[in-house]
């Protein structure tokens, strides 16, 4: 079989195909209705692949080892597509840590979620509950999945003060999913632009940080956790005051450049600064069931899945007009 997809490289985004051979095994047929456009595709479309890995559709075949799903579930897939099931990280629930993980960008170049069709194992594929439309499930698969994993690994209670950096595609869900986990959000963003929005997702406290010389927050009650969502990594000193002893931080930023953080009060103060991607299958399952139970939803806007559609999303991300994720939608 043969189906539509958009590869990355160095001409741009252009409609091409993959071919699939009979489905073996546990694999997955999906037919594509939605995907997400995550900064991760933006580092990757120069690249020889098939770009996405926020998708979401319904089952239209199945392998013949599969065992749960059938035609016409409805199921999403993110960042990881296989680990090899016997390490020491995947039988103790942390396969996104599998030394033989594969995930995005690195390897199964051939499918991806910019595509009309896809085929995946049903071992990483996650049924969609019925409380969530497709095109707000899409950003889900990895956006939220990452800010959720940053919140449940850093051990966030509903007694907390989370702080968290940035207001856009990963910290307008962050400030959602912290807020049903009842703790109390306090919400740092350049200007005061988007208050109006970040109170009405169910932050508490709202801090414009441009040319601020220091921070403070509401009664000066320091922070548990902050977590960290910009395009770019922040001036760790002006933080560090709001700062509780022994609290942690996620930075999610995504960039190359060296973290150089304050030493002496990492020490002094306890601090933790806790790494993380994409949350593991039951974190990311207990994601999906909190975010519909709950009604965590992304606030999106919609593009075609067209060469020309694809292309207005990825200006739009990229010019910093995304509010806050793109989501594209097949035709």
């Amino acid at each position: 079989m043969s189906f539509k997809t958009f590869r990355g490289g160095s001409s741009g985004i252009k409609e091409s195909s993959t071919k699939q051979s009979s489905l073996q095994g546990d694999h997955v047929l999906i037919k594509i209705s939605h995907s997400g456009v995550c900064g991760t595709d933006v580092l990757y479309k120069g690249a020889d692949m098939v770009l996405g890995h926020e998708g979401v559709g319904h089952v239209e075949d199945v392998g013949p080892d599969v065992r749960e799903l059938k035609k016409g579930d409805r199921v999403g897939w993110g960042y990881e597509h296989d680990c090899c099931g016997s390490c020491k990280h995947c039988l103790t629930g942390w396969e996104t840590f599998c030394p033989e993980r594969k995930m995005y960008g690195m390897a199964d170049l051939d499918q991806g979620s910019f595509a009309d069709k896809a085929v995946w194992r049903e071992a990483f594929l996650f049924k969609v509950p019925d409380e969530l439309d497709n095109a707000s499930a899409a950003p889900l698969m990895c956006g939220g999945s990452t800010v959720f994993n940053a919140l449940v690994v850093a051990g966030v209670k509903a007694t907390d003060r989370v702080g968290i950096v940035g207001i856009g595609g990963l910290g307008h869900l962050a400030i959602q999913f912290a807020n049903k986990m009842g703790a109390h959000v306090v919400v740092f963003s350049g200007t005061d632009s988007k208050k109006e929005e970040a109170l009405k997702l169910g932050a508490h406290e709202f801090h414009a940080t441009k040319d601020a010389k220091e921070l403070k927050t509401e009664g000066d009650k320091k922070l548990t956790h902050l977590v960290v969502s910009t395009s770019s990594l922040p001036d760790w000193a002006l933080y560090l005051p709001v700062l509780d002893n022994r609290a942690t931080i996620s930075p999610l930023t995504v960039s190359d450049k060296p973290f150089t953080f304050p030493y002496q009060q990492l020490v002094v103060s306890g601090l933790r600064v806790q790494g993380g991607i994409v949350g593991a299958r039951q974190v990311h399952r207990d994601m999906l069931q909190f975010a519909a139970f709950h009604g965590v939803k992304p606030m999106v806007q919609q593009y075609p899945m067209t060469e020309k559609g694809i292309a207005q999303c990825f200006e739009d991300l990229e010019g910093g007009k995304m509010r806050y994720r793109g989501v594209l939608v097949a035709q």
